[in-house]
Formats: structure tokens, C-alpha cells, sequence
């Protein structure tokens, strides 16, 4: 195999600004279909010089040349396509949250173990290269013992009911509000640099909007060796804010914006600013990782598996909620 063949599913915000575009220009692949509505499917597929337009996934999995899917569909289509190409021997990379559940999430897993095909899950930001330094600067035991993960995340969503958008709200579709959505994002990384936590205390609540799921989330989260995380999410200010911290007892790091800030290392009373940007299209360096794990037969840089457990988490901190307990992982 020299290179993947594309056929994207969806046609969405991410497809149209990011997905596709990756999936065309990364290197090790080229994207040759799209399918979703013909008329928004045969645009994006004009966009990016691709000839296959399905407006089902029955019509597609039986047609096209393809031998990976991207799903880029909303949260609880995720499952069913994702199955659905599997059993028919493609690659899948996948958008976040893997799953509406964690039970979701683990079928998803299990079936692309079986099938031995490469499977990931759309966790781009582990592709950055502040995580990557982060990922050393843990290793090597730079910021002493670790006590204590702060994840932020604040804007304001509020979609009107005819807004494409509006399947966020809807925790049928979405699995849950900024917990499921940027939420989800932010614990992949602390998994991915500390793992799962050991237990949750969380409140979630719909403190101002007037959606069925949450706009506010407080979790509380602690490890085995006693580092605690405490991590906020919502939709309902407009006072937009996005950070991340990792504090030890010989210092510290911290991402303000998380995505696109200057990276702070704090060493006792030196302080350091790095300069640590992105990609252009942040999805590229994913599908290109993707598009080389599935040449090597290796795992991607997110695979479901892991994936999943950010789902785990997920659950958990509903549960704890609902509950008014800690809720052990």
C-alpha cells in the first residue's frame, strides 16, 4: 500500500474548514470522496479535486475506492458508521468523543482490534508540539513530583433551534454539552500525559442557557499518587477563556490560550517563554501520523482505545453528578 484513499463522512463545520482539506493534502494519503448531502458533498468534493459523491454510506461502503473513512459526523452517528466500515475492512479515524458512552466507545475499540485494521479517534492536540514537549518534560522529571492539573475552558454557545449546530445541545446526539465537547479534548490530554484519574467528585449544571445538557461543569479529580486535577468547562459567559497548567513541587507549566499561547516554564524563580506553534490546519499532522500508522501497521497516535477512556471519564463525571458522590474510576 503506498498511500490511504480517503472517503470522508460528512459534511459539517470541522469537514469544510479543517478535515477535508487535511485528508486531501496530508502526506501519505489523498482524499477521493466525500459523502453526505449530494449538494454540499459534491461542493467540498470540487473543493479538493475529489470525483466520488455518495449520499449514503450503504451506497458508499459498496462503491468506493477507498480504503479508509474519516467520520466526521455528529457524536451518536459515530458508532454505526464506524462499525459499518470496519466490518467492511477499512481504516477509521474518527471525530471526538469517540463515543456517546463509554460502552459506545469499547464496541468501537473491540471491533477494530478484531478486524485488524487501523482505528484512531480525532484528538488532534496530541500532534502539537507543546504536548510532545510537555510529554519530555514529564519524562525526565523536570517539574518534581507532580500535585496538581488545571483545565479551563469558558465561551458562550447558545444555537438557535434551525442551526446546524444545534445537535450539541441535544445530549442524544451529542452525548453531553462542553463536558463531551471541548471538555473532551482537554481530559485526552491530561490522560495522555498522566493517564485516568482514580476518582471523580464533579457538579454539572445548566447554570444560564436553556438546552437539556449541561453549560457548566466542576470536576474534581485525584491520582493514586495523590495529584489532583480540578477542571472547569462551559458555555455560559462570554468572557471567553481556554487554559491549561501542570504544577510539581520544582514547577510548573502553563498553556494560556492552551491552544496558542506562549508556553511558560516556571523552574523556582526562573521563568521561561517559548514560542510553540501549530500547523496551519491543525488536523494535518493527525491524518499524516494516521495516514503513516497505517503503512507501518503501528497504532495511531490516538487509538481507540485510548480514546475510550477519555468516554470512561467522561461517564464518570455525569455519574458523580447525578449522584452527589465521589465516584471511584
Amino acid at each position: 500500500m503506498n498511500c490511504l484513499t480517503w472517503l470522508c463522512v460528512g459534511t459539517g463545520d470541522i469537514v469544510k474548514k479543517r478535515a477535508a482539506a487535511a485528508l486531501a493534502n496530508a502526506e501519505g494519503g489523498r482524499l477521493i470522496g466525500i459523502c453526505g448531502g449530494r449538494e454540499r458533498a459534491q461542493a467540498i468534493c470540487d473543493d479538493h479535486d475529489a470525483d466520488e459523491v455518495f449520499d449514503n454510506l450503504d451506497e458508499a461502503l459498496a462503491q468506493t475506492k477507498a480504503n479508509a473513512l474519516y467520520i466526521g459526523t455528529p457524536v451518536y452517528r459515530h458508532g454505526d458508521e464506524a462499525l459499518r466500515a470496519i466490518a467492511a475492512g477499512k481504516h477509521v479515524l474518527i471525530e471526538k468523543p469517540l463515543g456517546l458512552t463509554a460502552a459506545d466507545a469499547a464496541r468501537m475499540a473491540d471491533a477494530s482490534d478484531a478486524a485488524s485494521v487501523t482505528a484512531g479517534c480525532a484528538y488532534y492536540r496530541r500532534m502539537f508540539p507543546r504536548y510532545a514537549q510537555l510529554k519530555k518534560i514529564l519524562a525526565a522529571g523536570t517539574l518534581g513530583r507532580i500535585v496538581l492539573v488545571r483545565l479551563t475552558y469558558c465561551s458562550w454557545f447558545n444555537p438557535s433551534a434551525d442551526d446546524t449546530k444545534s445537535w450539541r445541545v441535544k445530549k442524544s446526539c451529542s452525548g453531553g454539552g462542553p463536558l463531551a465537547d471541548m471538555g473532551s479534548h482537554m481530559l485526552d490530554i491530561l490522560i495522555g500525559l498522566l493517564g485516568l484519574p482514580q476518582t471523580v467528585f464533579a457538579q454539572c449544571a445548566t447554570l444560564v442557557q436553556h438546552y437539556e445538557v449541561e453549560d457548566s461543569s466542576v470536576i474534581v479529580m485525584s491520582y493514586p499518587d495523590g495529584a489532583q486535577a480540578i477542571a472547569t468547562f462551559g458555555w455560559n459567559s462570554k468572557a471567553w477563556t481556554h487554559e491549561f497548567e501542570i504544577v510539581g513541587s520544582e514547577g510548573k507549566v502553563k498553556w494560556v490560550p492552551a491552544d496558542t499561547g506562549k508556553v511558560v516554564i516556571t523552574l523556582g524563580r526562573d521563568v521561561q517563554e517559548i514560542d510553540s506553534n501549530n500547523a496551519q490546519n491543525v488536523h494535518q499532522p493527525l491524518v499524516a501520523d494516521f495516514n503513516a500508522a497505517a503503512m507501518e501497521t503501528r497504532a495511531p497516535v490516538c487509538p481507540l482505545h485510548e480514546a475510550a477512556k477519555t468516554n470512561v471519564l467522561i461517564d464518570a463525571v455525569y455519574r458523580s453528578s447525578m449522584e452527589g458522590k465521589i465516584v471511584r474510576i
